[in-house]
């Protein structure tokens, strides 16, 4: 794609990319941004290209470590990058201003909603063009450039427009690292005629991006541990629960070895699905109240302890607010809050933090587990198709098991797929 000729919003043509060393542009904003996306992990950015982002798209492209993945329209290059940083941590989409951004916005709410960094791009106005009280293309018909960016303000945990170069590299920086701080998505708007204009501020490569580690208050730390081993260890038959705030706090590890430590069964909810090895020797299903998977609500509901660890309690994953499940018994563990029955709260306490530091002062318990075994039956083998008879569900989703392996990705819509796809029994993940 040659844009280097692009026009800007009021007819001046769009800066060319500055000259290329080595194959990717220098002490530009686009060189800026594009090598700020590699460095975070986004190195496959999903766009759709417009007039206000043309020369944008032309600095990531030459980008040689970035891959510009065009899509049909703004909505899957949004879900596009949700399912990627579902995958890879981060995801970025770029699409033009107004048009663009308003039909992106599905996406990123729902990214908000399941705590997703994605970064979402924009090509803005021509930065002449703000403070003139002319009517653009691309808008509503009003001389307010902000309707896009009020839209975004409700579903993006930071908002950058970027319309001068000289804190460009703030805003553009702040928004990034806070995106991914909060694992939630945040809305950039770059000004078409600015991606390549030299500045100074952008007079060499990146210093290479870096957000400072998160590190638990120690002595909440400590007290949370302390009060939760009591609280467990005095208990019978504790069970473990993982919920969809797992990945968010990128606690996978340290959950198995809480599991591996304890010997405690290990339940899923369904909104965490896939977050926990079901091929785990603990693993007993998707405990959803009175629709759980077979023989896990009856341990769940039984425990005289259970450990929620990244839990949603909404109506959907607790059947209508139906679960069976009292707060006196439940440890609530949250990405940075540690909550014991209805006991202390102790909050700046991470949970891979705390879920290491617990497995090592539990003692093992596997009553709950071995409870489990004792009354499981296997689930029958669904009876063969006539032949000419109507399609069962029980019989399309044999097949769709039979169908996995270590290297799928299943992606089941809310309804009948969603509730089915919870009797899936994932195979270990090869990734």
């Amino acid at each position: 794609m040659d844009t280097a000729n692009a026009m800007g919003s009021t007819g001046q043509p769009g800066s060319a990319p500055a000259p290329v060393r080595g194959g990717a542009s220098v002490g530009t904003l686009g060189r800026h941004l594009a090598r700020r996306l590699v460095e975070i992990g986004a190195k496959d950015v999903f766009s759709v290209p417009g007039d206000f982002n043309l020369t944008l798209l032309d600095h990531l492209i030459a980008e040689p470590e970035l891959n510009l993945v065009g899509c049909c329209n703004e909505l899957n290059a949004g879900y596009a990058a949700d399912g990627y940083a579902r995958s890879r941590g981060v995801g970025a989409c770029v699409v033009t201003f107004t048009v663009g951004g308003l039909s992106v916005l599905n996406a990123i709410a729902g990214a908000y909603s399941e705590n997703l960094p994605v970064i979402c791009i924009v090509g803005g106005p021509n930065s002449n063009d703000y403070g003139t009280n002319r009517i653009l293309h691309h808008t509503i018909g009003l001389p307010d450039f902000t309707q896009e960016l009020r839209c975004f303000q409700a579903i993006t945990c930071s908002q950058a427009v970027v319309n001068n170069l000289g804190d460009a590299h703030e805003l553009i920086d702040t928004a990034i690292s806070t995106a991914l701080k909060e694992s939630k998505p945040v809305y950039i708007s770059i000004s078409c005629n600015l991606p390549g204009i030299p500045h100074p501020t952008f007079a060499r490569d990146p210093v290479p991006f870096f957000l400072a580690p998160k590190v638990s208050n120690q002595l909440g730390l400590e007290a949370a541990v302390e009060a939760t081993a009591d609280f467990l260890n005095k208990a019978v038959k504790p069970v473990l629960v993982g919920g969809p705030n797992i990945r968010v706090a990128k606690a996978q590890k340290a959950f198995i070895e809480l599991a591996d430590a304890t010997g405690y069964p290990i339940a899923i909810m369904p909104s965490g699905k896939g977050l926990v090895p079901e091929h785990h020797p603990h693993f007993i299903g998707t405990y959803w109240g009175a629709v759980s998977s077979s023989f896990c609500g009856e341990i769940v509901e039984s425990a005289d302890a259970y450990v929620f660890v990244g839990p949603i309690f909404n109506d959907y994953s607790s059947v209508g607010y139906s679960l069976l499940i009292k707060k006196e018994k439940a440890i609530i563990v949250q990405p940075h809050r540690v909550t014991v029955g209805n006991g202390p709260s102790l909050g700046w306490v991470f949970m891979a933090d705390f879920l290491s530091a617990l497995a090592k002062k539990l003692r093992k318990n596997t009553t709950a587990l071995e409870n489990y075994r004792r009354i499981y039956v296997p689930p029958g083998i669904p009876v063969k198709r006539a032949q000419n008879e109507p399609l069962r569900v029980n019989v399309l989703f044999k097949h769709i098991q039979d169908m996995l392996s270590g290297d799928t990705a299943v992606i089941a819509e809310t309804g009948d797929s969603w509730f089915n796809c919870q009797k899936l029994r994932l195979p270990e993940n090869c990734g």
